[in-house]
């Protein structure tokens, strides 16, 4: 979301704090054995559990507004990644980092920015291990500010990116950040074959569903589950709209919507 925004998009959380109604996520620390536990915190926002006792967050903004009522942080996380500077991604970053120790992994730029003392701040290209999990860092067509404070100008936060989470035993998650469809999505689908692949379509802000299904088209994957819709009211994107878009492009790829706060094991 770009930083010239920002004021915009906070004034409409103020009128959609009613919306979170969902189900609070479980506490368990990890996944079941051999499996891989993915829950939506709303947003771009989720926790991913592997077979190996990972435990990883993505873009926490976990008080957005259709954040699970009355849910608790997860009390143990190994890494938090964040795919660009803006508040609705970095989230409660830095406060999970401190309370759990968890590294946090994302641009060198960012990181550096967001100050916890265990980051690894890197770029497109260069990849990172959590236990079970490789974590590569992928391109994404955005732009990135951050701030700790609202009230204050953003800071050059470097290039945004997405992430591919190869997971031993498991399945490939590509959670694309704030994006475009873009070609080179070509290259990260030959080279890393995702199982599954987190898209944003709400417009706007990011590709909408037409530009999500040109998205999968590109990336040749078969399973999307969708994201960053519905926050705001400029993110009007919805799932059934990609699920016409994916029909009218001829794709057979399977729309998975994740129930806000549920836990899905993912194969």
């Amino acid at each position: 979301m770009k930083s010239t925004h920002i004021a915009v998009a906070v004034g409409m959380l103020l009128g959609l704090g009613s919306a979170a109604s969902a189900q609070a996520p479980q506490a368990t620390p990890g996944a079941a054995p051999g499996q891989t536990e993915v829950t939506w915190w709303g947003h771009s926002a989720f926790i991913v559990k592997t077979p190996g006792g990972a435990v990883i967050a993505i873009d926490p903004w976990l008080k957005n507004p259709r954040a699970p009522k009355d849910a608790q942080p997860p009390s143990q996380l190994d890494a938090i990644l964040v795919t660009h500077g803006h508040f609705d991604h970095v989230g409660e970053t830095v406060e999970l980092a401190r309370a759990t120790g968890a590294q946090v992994v994302g641009g060198f730029e960012l990181t550096n920015l967001i100050g916890a003392k265990n980051s690894a701040g890197g770029n497109v290209g260069g990849s990172v291990q959590v236990k079970d999990a490789t974590i590569h860092m992928v391109e994404a067509v955005h732009s990135s500010s951050y701030s700790a404070d609202q009230k204050s100008p953003g800071q050059y936060a470097g290039a945004p990116m997405g992430f591919i989470i190869q997971i031993a035993n498991g399945p490939t998650l590509y959670h694309a950040g704030d994006t475009a469809a873009f070609n080179s999505m070509a290259l990260i689908g030959e080279r890393y074959k995702p199982t599954y692949a987190l898209l944003p379509i709400g417009g706007y802000f990011t590709m909408d569903p037409a530009g999500a299904a040109s998205a999968v088209r590109i990336l040749k994957v078969k399973n999307v589950v969708p994201m960053h819709f519905g926050t705001f009211e400029v993110l009007k994107g919805t799932p059934e709209q990609l699920r016409t878009e994916l029909k009218k492009a001829g794709s057979t790829a399977k729309v998975r919507e994740l129930r806000i706060g549920v836990p899905t094991n993912l194969k």
